[in-house]
């Protein structure tokens, strides 16, 4: 298992957690914790008994955004003095395009503040849990800037045109019951219940087909992109390997036998 900076990793059950781990900073956001992040995503996505991951902070807090003592230091991104009109920006490697990317499903466990950048990450989630204590900042116009790490393409397409234009237009910040009841987060539950709520929530999901619930994410990512029709063609050129697993066998042996089914991701 590889090494990371300020990010803790953990797999075991099928589930792959991975902690945002300065709770001092509010798991504020490093350049070294960029790269860490996109690894650590990979590794998950690419390791064969990982069937879900969970995303979540240490401390207090999810995620205070980029580290803005680093930015303001000049250490930050965009801060090694190179002319960034000139710079060639390859972000293809970066945490909002590799969560966007993976194929096992992402849970967030929100335990605290998400505030700009850890937004966007938390909103690159599939499923968002969250602690009544936790708030959604999107204060990105307020600082100056704009929803930079995927919340720009993703909040119109979660809660609709209107309600994203006046919470980032505002620079509004989200209470967890807010959240709920604009759609933004799945649950919310009190602090000391949010891991294990998590848990159950990703075993749940972990017992499923793999192979099946990954297919089922990566055709509704595309179908955010094409049309209906070619949707369709696309999950029916899907489905035909997936009929051929022996999931499948197992999915309809289980259902006939009336016992939970045992998949083996292959």
């Amino acid at each position: 298992m590889a090494e990371y900076s300020d990010l803790l990793y953990d797999a075991s059950g099928g589930i792959a957690t991975i902690t945002l781990n300065r709770p001092e900073r509010l798991n504020a956001i490093t350049l070294a914790m960029l790269t860490s992040l996109s690894a650590a995503l990979r590794e998950a996505d690419h390791d064969r008994d990982v069937r879900v991951i969970v995303l979540t902070g240490a401390g207090r807090g999810f995620c205070a955004g980029l580290d803005l003592k680093d930015q303001m230091a000049g250490t930050g991104i965009g801060g090694d003095g190179a002319n960034l009109a000139l710079a060639r920006f390859d972000l293809a490697g970066s945490p909002p395009v590799v969560l966007h990317t993976t194929d096992k499903p992402v849970i967030c466990a929100l335990n605290g503040a998400a505030a700009g950048y850890g937004l966007d990450l938390a909103l690159g989630c599939d499923i968002r849990v969250a602690s009544s204590q936790a708030k959604l900042a999107a204060v990105f116009t307020k600082r100056g800037i704009l929803p930079e790490s995927g919340g720009n393409w993703l909040l119109p397409r979660l809660v609709g045109w209107a309600k994203a234009a006046e919470l980032t237009f505002r620079g509004m910040t989200l209470s967890a019951a807010e959240a709920l009841e604009m759609g933004l987060v799945n649950r919310v539950v009190e602090p000391d219940e949010l891991a294990a709520a998590t848990q159950e929530l990703a075993a749940e999901i972990a017992a499923n087909a793999p192979l099946a619930v990954q297919a089922t994410k990566r055709m509704m990512r595309l179908g955010l992109e094409e049309t209906f029709e070619a949707n369709v063609h696309h999950v029916f050129l899907q489905l035909l390997p997936l009929f051929q697993t022996e999931d499948f066998r197992e999915g309809v042996r289980a259902f006939l036998e009336k016992r939970p089914a045992e998949f083996q991701g292959r």
